[in-house]
Parts: structure tokens; C-alpha cells; sequence
């Protein structure tokens, strides 16, 4: 059973090797951004809420994104693994996982970390938002996404190194390269 949480900053390239992994190891790809797209999409109320926190660079509050996340890994596709992206970012985020993955008895396998230099984050993003036309893309509030993601979420590696779980792989070079890098961190 594969169970993967990959993080890094906005435009690391996470959510590309998380759709390769879950290809890989037959389990489902799980994002909290993918989650909020579809809710804002779909104009819910929940979709509404999200966007104003999104068009302003800051994080979803934690209960709204862990229920959203807890009925996805209550699907039967989860059952077998699955590969996390965006989420936990939070330490509050880090013990409401565990809480639910402690029914299973079966906690994380890694925590891959997808390390790109800010400048590269910035350009990366730029080009997304012009080609796919996404207005969280907008470079000031790039740069503020990557400030929350480094004050709240340098808690939540440090937790998980604590643990033994942290696995770091440059996300500069082909998505190949950095697909290879992740397989052979995760010793799979």
C-alpha cells in the first residue's frame, strides 16, 4: 500500500509527479487545490469561500480543508493508498491525517519534498497563468503564496523529519528526471 504526501511550493511541479505517481502505483491522486477548483467551479458555497481566500494568497482554513479531504479518502479508490498533494499544511493539518489514518492502521510511507529556487517558482507560474489563463497565478500573489507555504508549512516538515518520513528531491529538470528522483527516494 502506497501512501504518499508530496509537497513544495506553488509551481514545483507537485501535482504533475503526483498524477505520474498515482499512474505508477495504481492508487489515487488526491489535491486540495483540485478539490477547491472543483468546488469553485461548481459555484458551491463552499467554492465561494475558497476563492476569497485563494484570490488573496492565503491558505484555506484548516477544518474546511480537511472535511473536503476526509470524504475524498473515504472513497473506495483510497482504500489502497494513495498519493496526498497540498495537503497537510498545517500542523493542525498534520493530527487531523493522522486521526483519520489511525482507523486504517496505517499511517504515511514519505513525505516527498519537491525543492525549486523562488525565482524558478515565479517564472513557472507566469507561464501557467498566461497559458491556462489562471488569475491564482498572478505574480504578486505567487510570491505571497510561497512566503505562507515557507511560514506555515516549515512546521509541518519539521514534525514530519522529527518522524523519519522526509524524503528531498530537487523539481529542476525534465519531469522524467524528477519522476526518477521521487521513485528511487520513496524506494519503490
Amino acid at each position: 500500500m502506497m501512501r504518499l504526501l508530496v509537497m513544495g511550493p506553488p509551481g514545483a511541479g507537485k501535482g504533475t509527479q503526483c498524477v505520474k505517481l498515482a499512474e505508477r502505483f495504481g492508487v489515487p491522486h488526491i489535491s486540495s487545490g483540485d478539490l477547491f477548483r472543483h468546488h469553485i467551479s461548481n459555484k458551491t458555497e463552499l467554492g465561494v469561500t475558497v476563492q476569497k481566500y485563494l484570490d488573496s494568497g492565503e491558505y484555506v482554513p484548516d477544518e474546511i480543508t480537511t472535511e473536503m479531504v476526509r470524504k475524498r479518502l473515504d472513497e473506495p479508490d483510497a482504500t489502497a493508498g494513495f498519493i496526498l498533494d497540498g495537503y497537510p499544511r498545517t500542523t493542525g493539518q498534520v493530527g487531523d491525517l493522522d486521526s483519520m489514518l489511525a482507523t486504517t492502521a496505517s499511517g504515511l510511507n514519505k513525505v516527498v519534498v519537491v525543492e525549486v529556487p523562488d525565482d524558478d517558482l515565479v517564472a513557472r507560474l507566469a507561464k501557467r497563468a498566461r497559458e491556462q489563463g489562471r488569475a491564482d497565478d498572478d505574480e504578486n500573489v505567487v510570491r505571497r503564496r510561497v512566503e505562507v507555504y515557507q511560514e506555515q508549512t516549515a512546521p509541518v516538515l519539521d514534525l514530519y523529519k522529527k518522524r523519519g518520513q522526509v524524503v528531498e528531491v530537487t523539481g529542476l529538470g525534465s519531469v522524467e528526471d524528477v519522476f526518477d528522483r521521487i521513485v528511487t527516494a520513496v524506494g519503490a
